[in-house]
């Protein structure tokens, strides 16, 4: 099932691109970006030791994030409030939790993407089926970067890959993003997924 779902979004990607004639301007991607204020889908992520998990993301900008992990991994991990919470499916401790401003992915999860920001983009290619965008924190690079992958006609983000802190590297190709769906607020809420948990020190 996961093969199936992996060989459909790799698919997905390839086909969407031919029209595709010339790299996207950062202005379209920044545009595209902060147009994207909620949307949701599935998603394969390959994790930097090579297996594959995947599941379904909701994404409520700004600053907010939800990846669902579908069984037998079942973690969670939610962006909301200025931080990042892991839960542990497999433990009953409170989850692991960081400021989202130390990580690539806060960079797109901005109220305002501005990509032409001085240093910020670090690469930008075109491949004849999709154009690639590496973006980092130019205040804090040591933060690390995320390559952001789209296609054209429309412009449409499909996958991107963070390389963290650590230079571990974390693939995430999405599916097709719903962008009219309603998510509540409540599920970017950390405080009350601990409380749903019952979770405890």
């Amino acid at each position: 099932m996961k093969q199936t779902f992996i060989m459909a979004a790799i698919v997905s990607l390839v086909m969407a691109g031919p029209a595709l004639a010339d790299k996207i301007p950062l202005n379209a991607i920044s545009k595209y970006l902060n147009s994207l204020k909620s949307a949701s889908g599935e998603f394969t992520q390959i994790n930097d030791d090579g297996s594959v998990t995947t599941g379904d993301i909701y994404i409520k900008r700004p600053g907010r994030v939800r990846f669902e992990y579908a069984p037998p991994d079942k973690s969670l991990v939610i962006a909301g409030g200025g931080t990042v919470a892991v839960f542990d499916p497999k433990s009953n401790i409170l989850p692991e939790q960081f400021p989202l401003k130390r990580t690539p992915l806060n960079l797109i999860l901005a109220r305002t993407v501005d990509l032409n920001r001085s240093n910020m983009v670090v690469g930008h290619s075109d491949d004849g089926t999709a154009t690639t965008v590496k973006v980092q924190d130019p205040e804090h690079p040591e933060y690390g970067n995320i390559q952001l992958k789209f296609t054209g006609s429309p412009v449409e983000l499909r996958q991107w890959i963070i390389t963290n802190d650590a230079g571990s590297q974390t693939t995430v190709i999405l599916g097709e993003l719903n962008k009219q769906t309603q998510i509540s607020s409540a599920k970017f809420n950390i405080p009350q997924e601990i409380r749903n948990r019952g979770l405890s020190e």
